[in-house]
């Protein structure tokens, strides 16, 4: 076909070109446009789920800011429930101690020089023992810490002669009121004092020579230039008892524990005191307690020094005194003495208790469970006592 032909058909397919390109245009309109619409579609879904994701948080946070104001409301009501107990108990506490007005305990002049002039005609006289015990410490079998509780002096214990496993816990040298805990696991357990009982004494002690024995608590009051023992019952909370101590121009039985004049020990025997007077001032004494009477029954000088000293106490009628240094290292049992006679000092073992953080302030022994509750610078120990018959040692 010659050029002249192709020209003579172009004006016939030009409209059929611009036909097809306006429906291609048409067609790409159409698309764009149903995008577009898509797209908006989109858009609204988005909005509308971060308005439903934002009224979420909304709702939830409002959840969260009510439980936390209603945990803060039972809080608040335990707390007040914890205190309306603790006032029931000061008020039956109170209503326990509604008895007789205790016995008055000031020092009569003319009745403590008879007792000081009865016990010197006791001293050293041969003892007879109440018990068949014959039993002397070989070596401390084991050490158990169980917490830090208070100030770096003070007491705890159990009834050294009774079944209760209640714990008492008398802080510091100085005070009046004893903590008293219902077992051995709420004490380990709690840090609070909340948790524990309080005996408010009607006079405060000194020093940390104090005692729980048969469901009475014997703790030492100075008065004046004078000390007493105090028998208080721990049942009906008012004092038994009280005597004027028999004993002249007292000093420190412990060289390390300045604060102690009196400490007052149990064993299978029953109870004793461990004392030092300014007669002999280098040793010990000890002495045989009636816990009824409070009664001197008799009375010792001991080989025991009380230079370095930290404690002592008494195991089937055998004094036994714990030693130190100023510089606290390694305690030791390093003087015995035995009423009886039955065990000579030079066959006593040497006792080392395992070194720990300071110097004991007290360490009680209990003839029931055959170990000692010890206070070793704010910490509470337990030594369990490997036991020996006295002929074997």
């Amino acid at each position: 076909m010659g050029p002249w032909r192709c020209l003579l058909l172009l004006p016939l397919l030009a409209p059929a070109l611009r036909a097809q390109q306006q429906q291609f245009m048409e067609y790409v309109e159409r698309r764009l446009t149903l995008l577009e619409e898509r797209i908006s579609q989109w858009h609204d879904q988005s909005s509308r789920y971060s308005t439903e994701l934002r009224d979420f948080k909304n709702q939830v946070l409002g959840m969260l800011e009510a439980a936390e104001k209603e945990r803060e409301a039972m809080r608040a009501e335990a707390e007040s429930a914890a205190v309306r107990v603790d006032r029931l108990e000061r008020e039956v506490d109170y209503l326990e101690t509604q008895n007789p007005a205790p016995p008055c305990v000031e020092v009569d002049e003319t009745l403590m020089d008879k007792q000081v002039a009865t016990a010197k005609q006791r001293k050293n006289e041969k003892y007879t023992k109440l018990t068949d015990c014959s039993d002397t410490i070989a070596s401390v079998r084991a050490m158990k810490i169980l917490k830090r509780f208070g100030s770096a002096s003070g007491l705890w214990t159990k009834d050294a002669a009774g079944s209760s496993e209640k714990i008492y816990v008398f802080d510091g040298t100085a005070n009046d009121t004893v903590y008293v805990f219902p077992r051995m696991r709420e004490f380990t357990l709690f840090s609070a004092t909340r948790k524990a009982a309080r005996i408010k004494l009607p006079y405060p002690w000194v020093g940390t020579g104090h005692l729980v024995y048969d469901g009475h608590l014997y703790y030492i009051r100075q008065q004046g230039l004078s000390f007493q023992v105090i028998k208080f019952n721990l049942a009906n909370k008012t004092v038994v008892d009280s005597s004027v101590f028999p004993a002249e121009e007292q000093i420190p039985v412990f060289g390390l524990n300045p604060s102690t004049y009196i400490e007052v020990s149990a064993d299978e025997e029953g109870l004793w005191a461990i004392y030092a007077t300014k007669e002999d001032e280098k040793n010990m004494c000890l002495a045989k307690l009636d816990p009824a009477s409070l009664d001197i029954e008799q009375m010792w000088d001991t080989p025991c020094p009380r230079e370095n000293a930290e404690g002592a106490f008494v195991v089937c009628g055998a004094l036994h005194v714990v030693y130190n240094t100023r510089l606290p290292s390694r305690a030791r049992v390093q003087c015995v003495f035995d009423v009886s006679g039955t065990l000579a000092p030079e066959d006593a073992s040497l006792i080392y208790f395992p070194k720990r953080y300071g110097s004991h302030s007290s360490l009680k022994y209990s003839p029931r469970e055959r170990q000692i509750y010890a206070w070793d610078d704010g910490y509470q120990i337990i030594y369990r006592m490997e036991m020996k018959k006295k002929l074997e040692v």
